[in-house]
């Protein structure tokens, strides 16, 4: 069961697969570019992986690191079209920049749709249900997100916050 580079070798050590080996260092690339002017250029040179899942599973990682720090940066808008443009038509990162954006400006109290929101991924409903202090947010997750989960946190947070005033 399992490929042979996944088990534990004859010595007791645990050998690395590519890829693994692969995802770490693109993680390690990005972290390093993150705080400077290259960090769209580290982005781009990822994703051209000859794994493209991998690839954009490290730029998803990545993206979920930056985002969650920049959420009250100033900064988010500039970030957020730079890696857009490097990410391109790629799907998955694409879509998760997007629920990024759309996170932030719930948090910034800025417009956004509730269609939007309620077509957003698990991970995104789930990461605002957890995160968002915004009343309307919560209350149309607690009433329409698709998981039970999402709904029992939502609507947790609000009685919390109705509790408190």
């Amino acid at each position: 069961m399992g490929r042979s580079e996944n088990h534990i070798g004859a010595e007791g050590t645990a050998t690395t697969v590519p890829e693994h080996w692969r995802y770490g260092r693109h993680l390690e690339a990005l972290a390093a570019a993150a705080t400077g002017a290259g960090e769209a250029d580290a982005v781009a040179a990822v994703l051209r992986d000859r794994d493209p899942v991998m690839a954009e599973s490290a730029v998803v990682t990545h993206l979920d690191r930056r985002a969650a720090q920049l959420l009250a940066d100033p900064r988010f808008p500039g970030w957020a079209r730079a890696m857009g443009t490097a990410i391109g038509p790629r799907a998955f990162p694409a879509r998760r920049l997007r629920e990024w954006t759309l996170l932030k400006a719930i948090a910034d109290g800025e417009p956004w749709s509730a269609a939007e929101l309620t077509a957003a991924s698990d991970w995104c409903q789930r990461t605002a249900a957890q995160s968002l202090t915004s009343y309307e947010a919560l209350g149309l997750l607690a009433a329409t997100a698709r998981t039970h989960r999402v709904r029992t946190v939502a609507a947790a947070r609000l009685r919390r916050r109705n509790a408190t005033g």
